[in-house]
């Protein structure tokens, strides 16, 4: 039996940490909400990954997903600003974790793949299948479009390991 869950979708960043919220029954898909949580330039690098972690928190709060899908990170030519993505990406890997939601991290060509079909597509691509398959998102920040197709790519790829668990209860009767 396909259960229904609600999955947030993060995209990790210092500046900017796309997030978005589906709820997923079968193949159907409904979009709930996105937004991005920016951290305050100004502030440490402790004090923006604490305000990362927090703003997160409030929408796992707010939310209450079931599951999350995290989009791997991609390496940088400068190291100092891949140093700081990873250690955001850290934030956005543990803050769902902590709270016992169960987090799946998907490449940027498998989210691609998922969504458009294609594992290289362009961001334009992504961005109107985003807004295809989630009408009622309206406009959305490209970082929380990106949420939104790793939230996307993770309820298909759940269908699909669903459908292949049953098939297999069934093989064995």
């Amino acid at each position: 039996m396909i259960t229904a869950v609600r999955i947030l979708g993060l995209d990790p960043g210092l500046r900017h940490t796309g997030w978005a919220v589906i709820d997923c029954s079968g193949s159907k898909i409904t979009y709930v909400a996105s937004g991005v949580a920016d951290s305050t330039d100004s502030l440490s690098l402790a004090e923006r990954l604490l305000e990362l972690h927090q703003k997160i928190r409030t929408v796992i709060t707010q939310y209450s997903p079931d599951e999350a899908a995290i989009e791997q990170v991609f390496v940088n030519k400068n190291p100092e600003t891949t140093l700081k993505l990873v250690q955001a990406r850290g934030v956005v890997l543990m803050t769902p974790a902590s709270c016992g939601i169960p987090v799946a991290e998907y490449g940027a060509n498998q989210i691609k793949k998922a969504v458009v079909g294609v594992g290289h597509a362009e961001k334009a691509q992504v961005d109107m299948m985003v807004h295809t398959l989630l009408p009622a998102a309206g406009k959305m920040k490209p970082d929380a479009a990106d949420a939104a197709a790793a939230a996307i790519c993770h309820s298909f790829l759940r269908v699909t390991k669903e459908r292949l668990k049953l098939l297999s209860e069934l093989a064995k009767k």
